[in-house]
């Protein structure tokens, strides 16, 4: 069994971006910018932005983080993106999810620039990504995509079971996986599916992306597979410090021993995650080249 480092392959790729940006400085081209939008205080997406931030600045990129009310209304965060999409200094964007019910995500979502996608969630962007043409891809499925390639786990005629299908992870993986390059043979499993584990069973490659702590247990996998854990949730722990711990949807201690490959709560897609938003946001800058 072999645990699928994401923190070390995540600084790998850092490292090649920095290298990048030091490139488009010597060039005198321009540094790549990314901009956040922060509604409420929400502690995990307070977290999540900070490291966005802190990432940027590790690579050498220009970010803004722009931060709003949680009674911002529909109307003046729509302004805000209009605002973004015209500023030539902003290569990319994110408006950091999820957002007060009072907003639709979908009015958001829609009224980015394509061109400034940078978390791949644009219907334009969505739809390049299944016909096969160049896009920004969703930075969960495009990092998970790169730890399979990064440790050389073959995927040709493999049976990749996605468990979950969100537009934020689960479609888009199981599109991702079906592609020619990586030629996976994909079955998506969800809530509404009978006999789950009749299908987990059969899985070469399973990606369980939920959101059930500890869902998936020993005898739902068979030996020798590969498994990507994207869940992460906060479960009680009172003999840790901080009174919580994350926690994934694969319950690891007895899962593990079986697999050939595994990722790790906390420390395996999370940081993947990241970096696929800096990647896409180097790419934003380099198409305006």
């Amino acid at each position: 069994m072999q645990i699928i480092n994401g923190n070390k392959i995540a600084e790998e790729i850092k490292k090649e971006i920095a290298a990048e940006v030091e490139l488009r400085k010597s060039k005198g081209l321009k540094i790549p910018h990314l901009a956040a939008i922060l509604v409420g205080n929400d502690p995990s997406s307070e977290i999540y932005v900070s490291n966005k931030i802190k990432d940027c600045k590790e690579v050498g990129f220009n970010s803004t983080l722009l931060r709003f009310d949680s009674t911002v209304q529909e109307d003046e965060l729509i302004q805000k993106i209009r605002e973004l999409n015209n500023d030539n200094e902003v290569d990319g964007f994110i408006v950091q999810l999820p957002l007060p019910a009072t907003i639709s995500e979908n009015k958001i979502i829609e009224s980015i620039d394509p061109s400034k996608d940078v978390d791949g969630f644009h219907p334009v962007n969505v739809g390049r990504m299944v016909l096969g043409i160049p896009s920004f891809l969703p930075a969960t499925p495009y990092g998970i995509i790169e730890l399979i390639k990064r440790n050389d786990i073959k995927t040709a005629g493999k049976h990749c079971v996605v468990i979950g299908r969100s537009n934020i992870v689960g479609r888009p993986v199981s599109i991702l996986f079906s592609r020619k390059g990586i030629d996976a043979t994909v079955t998506v499993v969800h809530s509404k599916t009978e006999n789950i584990k009749d299908y987990t069973l059969q899985a070469d490659i399973l990606i369980a992306a939920l959101g059930s702590p500890q869902f998936i247990k020993a005898d739902m996998v068979k030996e020798g597979v590969v498994i990507i854990d994207v869940g992460t949730t906060r479960v009680r722990a009172p003999e840790i410090k901080s009174g919580w711990r994350l926690v994934g949807d694969v319950d690891f201690e007895s899962v593990a021993p079986k697999c050939s490959y595994i990722t790790p709560v906390p420390g395996g897609v999370g940081p993947m995650t990241r970096v696929s938003l800096l990647r896409n946001t180097l790419l934003a800058a380099k198409l305006k080249d």
